[in-house]
């Protein structure tokens, strides 16, 4: 096992392109860390619908320079199998984009040789720039596929890989089975052509029709007078919100100066996640002392949104349900026509709004790949702070623009001296308190997972918090709605909860959602203290149930 161990490390080494990494692996070598080695070449990191995502470093089971440039190869051979070629007979495009992170814009560029090496065309974006313009560069290009290299939110040592076909949407089954397969296929590096040169390094016109598509998203003649505090966390948003905002006309945003400029290393977070604890500290000691109408902010890759106001004497940041169901209220109010879709794992009154206004409405498995499909999609939203508000525009989660139409809300509420919380509040008595929260549990060994996935099979719940389960779901077995995933559905009655392994992260999550009936605005803070209370149960029932 040992000599096996050194000798599939010594030919990778002997293929690795990148000196870092070379390095790092040769010294792992020498010194005969079996553990570290072994823990490198456990496997390849799997490719799936969510890409690759991954810590950095040397071997297979790491993001690197060989990882990248066998996925891109696997990429390139799929697209070559399923018909790119344009009709004119020119090779299919291929648009590449990256974030700020360590190595991203290596990746982009080894991704570019081997499209280059495969005969299709490359072209990559100027610079670091948001996750949603590489996705709307992929349609306004007329491309065949795109690859955004970002990790998101993860912690700084991470990397990853995200891949978009043609249509702007980001890869479902059986595509990214189909891409594993020739990634699998690849046996050597020295087998992938990467040529020095011949790809596009795009300018600035494909940002400027971005900019110039976020018109559609405002009302004509919309109030624009909210203003905001803005952070980027460290990535790649600063500048093209500040673009986009200028060009609406709403005040300048003010910036968290510490987190303004991209910086892989993530200096004042432990986290680049608005929703980690501590992650917003900055911005709202920003708030408190410039006052203004909303703080905004983006993760690292800005396809997400965050949104804090001010509740009482101090800021609170808002959660993913209650933006998704402002902007939804905002869109209806506007008279938009359309589909509003959501994940299973978001609060369920989006339903109830899309229903009241006559819309149709759907439910789809969690992730964009999936809301991003929905025919004759409007707007579409998921807990975890992403947006859809423009699916002609951008057919995936955009933070730039769900920063725009919030603060054309907040604008509208503001002229009629109103705020963001009072909104919730009118929907809260016109739909009933929907109240949301999470369990999620963060673990270094991924069997806890599926320790506790298996003990909820096996033993499961019949009542959470006093509350009888009318329904339970394996979603492994899919529904009549919805293909088959691995999670967990309990219906009880007046509240639901969702248990999944995350996609990108090694968390088991839970959704939890009750529902207090509200008839009128005094009764509000009852109804409050009572989805406190009864979201406080579900939680710790069970934490109990799943053995965690």
């Amino acid at each position: 096992m040992h000599d096996d161990l050194i000798a599939r490390a010594r030919t990778w080494l002997a293929e690795d392109p990148d000196t870092e990494t070379r390095d790092e692996l040769a010294k792992l070598i020498d010194a005969g860390d079996v553990t570290e080695l072994s823990a490198r070449f456990s496997g390849p990191l799997q490719f799936g619908t969510a890409g690759l995502r991954g810590e950095l470093g040397a071997g297979p089971m790491r993001m690197n320079r060989g990882v990248v440039i066998r996925a891109a190869a696997g990429l390139a051979a799929y697209l070559k199998k399923n018909g790119t070629p344009h009709g004119d007979g020119t090779a299919g495009l291929v648009v590449i984009g990256y974030d700020a992170r360590h190595k991203s814009a290596d990746f982009a560029r080894d991704t570019a040789a081997v499209m280059t090496g495969a005969g299709l065309r490359a072209a990559v974006l100027p610079r670091p720039l948001p996750t949603p313009v590489l996705a709307f560069a992929i349609r306004h290009l007329g491309a065949v596929a795109g690859v955004e290299v970002t990790a998101s939110h993860n912690p700084p040592r991470d990397n990853g890989y995200k891949v978009y076909l043609g249509d702007g949407s980001q890869i479902v089954p059986p595509a990214d089975a189909g891409i594993a397969a020739e990634i699998d296929a690849i046996v050597s590096l020295n087998d992938v052509p990467r040529p020095e040169a011949g790809w596009e390094i795009l300018d600035d016109s494909v940002l400027d029709a971005y900019l110039a598509r976020t018109d559609a998203v405002l009302a004509v003649g919309s109030p624009r007078t909210a203003r905001t505090v803005y952070t980027a966390m460290h990535g790649v948003g600063r500048d093209v919100l500040l673009a986009a905002f200028a060009r609406a006309g709403f005040p300048e945003p003010v910036l968290v100066a510490e987190q303004a400029d991209p910086d892989p290393d993530f200096p004042t977070v432990a986290f680049p996640n608005p929703e980690e604890p501590g992650a917003m500290d900055l911005a709202f000691a920003r708030a408190r002392a410039t006052d203004p109408d909303l703080i905004i902010a983006n993760d690292p890759d800005a396809d997400r949104c965050a949104v804090a106001v001010k509740d009482g004497g101090d800021w609170r940041m808002l959660r993913g349900d209650e933006v998704g169901a402002l902007l939804a209220a905002h869109l209806v109010r506007r008279g938009v026509s359309g589909t509003f879709a959501e994940s299973i794992v978001s609060s369920s009154l989006l339903g109830r709004i899309a229903g009241k206004a006559g819309l149709p409405y759907e439910e789809t498995l969690t992730g964009f790949k999936w809301i991003a499909r929905v025919d004759g999609l409007r707007y579409g939203y998921e807990e975890a702070l992403g947006y859809c508000v423009d699916p002609e525009g951008v057919r995936d989660k955009d933070g730039i623009t769900a920063a725009l139409l919030i603060t054309e809300l907040a604008s509208g509420l503001k002229e009629e001296g109103r705020t963001l919380l009072d909104l919730l509040d009118d929907l809260a008595v016109e739909h009933g308190l929907h109240a949301t929260d999470q369990l999620s549990v963060r673990v270094q060994d991924l069997s806890v997972i599926a320790d506790a996935m298996s003990r909820l099979r096996e033993q499961p719940p019949t009542g959470l918090a006093g509350l009888a389960i009318t329904r339970a779901e394996d979603l492994t077995r899919g529904t009549e709605t919805l293909p088959p995933t691995d999670g967990l559905r309990y219906t009880l009655d007046g509240a639901r909860v969702i248990v999944r392994p995350s996609g990108t992260e090694p968390k088991l999550k839970c959704y939890l959602e009750v529902v207090v009936p509200v008839a009128a605005r005094a009764d509000l803070p009852a109804a409050r203290a009572r989805a406190t209370e009864l979201l406080a149960a579900v939680k710790r029932d069970l934490s109990a149930a799943a053995g965690i």
